[in-house]
């Protein structure tokens, strides 16, 4: 075990090309998958969370229950619309680096719709009323609300990053672990592990464990920057 981790190590600041390149396929297809899931998220967030209609309260519970969703059921029904015979099969996405940013951000959307309604819904309501009493637009009242929500909803955004870049049952169903093209951060921890051959499994393991120890302390910062507004206010 001694030797895998120092082998580990030796992959990592050696710059080993096999290794960098998984973990650029990772990072490449997180970002797309999140930075496409974002817009629409937190879009239909704050109008589920500002606006009362019939089935608010379902909307809500299947935002919330979605976040329970294994990441490997979202694969399979991907799978299913991707394959040849598939509704969705004319793209060809299926074992590509499309299909898996199409799973990262399915994958995603829930995490950034759930934490960004429960951001909105935290903001005071005054702030809509005292806006829409000053001749404000929507559109103008939902900058104003989302900039009051702002540390929840990139807290929400990070979240979402530290979901699509840590799971695994989508990437492997939807992009196949192709070597060079499609094989990702956790794909290849599993591949690696089930071969015996724990250097590189290892080394990929500290990269997500230093991802994800970089953005708890983002979010403790945004908590901080959070609770220092507050007290100005």
């Amino acid at each position: 075990m001694l030797d895998a981790i120092q082998r580990a190590f030796l992959l990592l600041f050696t710059g080993d090309p096999d290794l960098w390149r998984i973990i650029w396929v990772s990072l490449k297809t997180s970002v797309l998958g999140l930075l496409l899931a974002t817009p629409p998220a937190v879009l239909l967030g704050y109008l589920v969370a500002m606006h009362r209609f019939r089935g608010r309260r379902i909307a809500i519970w299947l935002a919330q229950a979605a976040l329970s969703l294994p990441t490997v059921l979202i694969g399979l029904l991907l799978y299913l619309l991707l394959s040849r015979h598939g509704p969705m099969g004319g793209l060809q996405w299926l074992f590509s680096q499309p299909g898996i940013v199409a799973g990262q951000f399915v994958v995603a959307l829930p995490v950034l719709l759930a934490f960004t309604l429960a951001a909105v819904q935290a903001v005071d309501p005054r702030y809509a009323e005292t806006a829409l009493a000053h001749g404000a637009s929507r559109v103008q009242v939902m900058l104003r609300i989302l900039h009051e929500a702002r540390f929840g909803v990139m807290a929400a955004v990070l979240s979402g990053f530290g979901r699509v870049i840590s799971e695994v049952g989508c990437a492997l169903m939807v992009g196949g672990n192709i070597e060079g093209e499609t094989r990702t951060i956790t794909t290849a921890i599993a591949l690696e592990t089930s071969k015996g051959d724990f250097a590189q499994g290892i080394a990929l393991g500290i990269v997500l464990v230093s991802i994800a120890l970089l953005m708890n302390g983002v979010l403790m910062l945004l908590q901080g920057d959070a609770h220092a507004a507050r007290g100005r206010a």
